[in-house]
């Protein structure tokens, strides 16, 4: 099976899963017209690693908010799962609160992102106080609040236009083993080059071997 028709599938499934009685009015915007071919097309011109992290995270609709949460069994916080979902999927281990990952990530432009890139909201009226995962289309999957679910939402929509906070983009950085409380780390023993989840190969704009964060490892938001 393609990534990209495993990737359609997976939207598919996400829309029949947030048509549940209990979703607001937001996540209609899931049901528009073309909505999982859109997605599609803007997954095919992503990296494969890119496309793996979108379909791994579309599995996790439908999981339940749970404040400080970080795994589908027990629920999710926005930046729990996106933990997760990196660590699951290409193998890196994210800080764990949503300010930290903005601060160990490289910064892009809004109109840089590609799927597979993090964005940032300021919803507590604080930078960097939200995160989600960019999936295309103008839209983002993460973990809302407490009495939500995962979900698809758009960033067109006014809450998050007016709390949008940054983009970001993750590199390649060190081996798992090295993990301390102020690395971002990958499985792979040597990272001769980084990448780009959505887009391409470059020589790395930081070490291979660590990526510093700003603070120790806390707990989510």
């Amino acid at each position: 099976m393609s990534k990209l028709f495993a990737v359609i599938i997976a939207l598919a499934a996400a829309n029949a899963a947030q048509a549940a009685p209990a979703q607001d009015e937001i996540d209609k915007l899931l049901h528009q017209k073309g909505l999982v071919a859109r997605l599609g097309d803007s997954i095919q011109h992503a990296t494969n690693r890119a496309a793996d992290l979108v379909v791994n995270a579309m599995d996790a609709v439908g999981v339940p908010y749970r404040k400080g949460g970080n795994s589908a069994d027990t629920g999710f916080d926005c930046s729990g799962f996106v933990r997760a979902m990196y660590q699951q999927t290409v193998g890196m281990i994210l800080p764990r609160r949503a300010e930290e990952q903005a601060a160990a990530t490289e910064q892009i432009e809004k109109a840089e992102l590609q799927p597979g890139d993090l964005v940032f909201f300021n919803t507590m009226r604080r930078a960097y106080s939200h995160v989600g995962i960019y999936v295309g289309d103008g839209k983002f999957i993460h973990a809302p609040r407490t009495g939500a679910h995962v979900r698809v939402e758009s960033m067109k929509v006014s809450y998050w236009e007016k709390r949008f906070n940054g983009a970001r983009r993750v590199l390649d950085a060190a081996p798992q083993e090295q993990i301390s409380t102020s690395r971002v780390t990958t499985r792979e023993s040597v990272a001769p080059r980084s990448y780009r989840l959505g887009g391409t190969f470059s020589q790395p704009s930081v070490p291979a071997t660590q990526l510093e964060t700003k603070t120790a490892l806390g707990q989510g938001i």
